[in-house]
């Protein structure tokens, strides 16, 4: 199963919207036969690569063991399905980490294994494999995607100077560190302000990847310039407005963006309607990187899941911060956090830390 998992991280930046998935063939005798991890969208799932790859080494599968990452579809998607598959090569046990949560699935597979007398085995490293894939579990359970937000400041919390610069505070090996995590996301969310103020593209350039993610753009009154930088072929689009105007709406989709009108009753963008669209959307992890103000609504509005902070080691006093909502009436009010991880990046550190509780879905 370690094995499989280590498989599943070859699809880290591959197989969204589908999860990440791997497969190992274990001969009776004990020999690996075969492994494989899912491909892109609309290729062959883990389960199917691993077959194949024991067909092309010349193994039989028959009364082999397959240890797979996560629970065999028994649907037709892009796919057929991946426990029909492992019935036909005559394996003779599944041993799986865990249940698949997309409701067409949802133990199928493993009652479809079952009914073909095959013994399936459930649980092995369960933990790993779920957080491996905790946006496709989130769009699954919750309909929304899974919000990590990227945030790159000195050690006493600046974002930027108080004139607006900031390139850099961190680090090249930062940087490109933040790149490779964008290139795992399914889309990267900024707001109006920050394209207004710097222009960015916000793909992946500084790692190598597969596919780009799409572009989500919260931009209340349509300020998105025609020539903006976002504007990169091959990657949806998305720009979540609150203002109506035809004109400019029709002038963004000619160049290839999608404008989704979706206000709250302030004016404002409903950030919670826009989640619940991108996981209609087949959106499992989300990306921000935004400004304070964005930042804070969204935290304000207890939608942040994971906050990826990179601190250089730098003082810059008086500046804008990390997030701006409050202020608060009491310290119990406080957003409550659980650090995952801390790690050096160059001469930064990268904290990646989660909001109490909200993986618990």
């Amino acid at each position: 199963m370690k094995i499989a998992q280590e498989l599943a991280l070859g699809a880290l930046r591959l197989a969204s919207p589908n999860p990440r998935v791997g497969c190992v063939l274990i001969a009776a005798d004990g020999r690996l036969i075969g492994q494989g991890h899912t491909q892109r969208m609309g290729g062959a799932h883990a389960e199917i690569m691993a077959l194949h790859d024991a067909v092309s080494g010349g193994h039989s599968s028959i009364g082999a063991t397959a240890y797979v990452t996560l629970e065999p579809c028994a649907h037709h998607g892009r796919t057929g399905p991946c426990c029909d598959a492992l019935i036909a090569a005559g394996i003779k046990k599944v041993v799986a980490s865990i249940a698949d949560p997309n409701p067409l699935v949802s133990g199928r597979g493993f009652e479809r294994l079952r009914a073909a007398c095959i013994e399936v085995e459930v649980g092995l490293g369960a933990a790993e494999s779920r957080e491996l894939n905790i946006g496709f579990f989130s769009r699954m359970i919750r309909k929304t995607p899974w919000v990590r937000m990227k945030i790159a400041a000195s050690l006493d919390g600046a974002t930027a100077l108080e004139n607006g610069q900031s390139q850099w505070i961190t680090s090249p090996e930062a940087r490109a560190d933040g790149h490779a995590w964008r290139a795992r996301a399914c889309a990267v969310l900024t707001g109006i302000g920050t394209v207004l103020q710097d222009n960015p593209r916000l793909d992946v350039r500084l790692v190598s990847t597969p596919r780009q993610p799409h572009l989500v753009v919260v931009d209340s009154r349509l300020e998105t310039p025609l020539d903006a930088h976002l504007f990169i072929a091959g990657r949806a689009l998305y720009i979540y407005a609150a203002a109506q105007n035809d004109a400019k709406k029709a002038a963004l989709e000619a160049r290839g963006a999608i404008v989704v009108h979706l206000p709250d009753e302030n004016g404002k963008v409903d950030l919670a309607a826009m989640l619940q669209d991108l996981g209609r959307r087949e959106i499992n992890e989300l990306h921000v990187e935004a400004g304070s103000k964005l930042n804070g609504s969204l935290i304000r509005a207890g939608l942040a899941d994971e906050f990826l902070v990179y601190l250089a080691p730098k003082l810059i006093g008086r500046s804008p911060g990390m997030a701006s909502f409050g202020p608060l009436a009491s310290l119990a009010d406080a957003v409550e956090l659980q650090f995952l991880s801390t790690e050096q990046v160059g001469p930064d550190l990268r904290v990646l830390a989660r909001v109490a509780g909200r993986d618990r879905f």
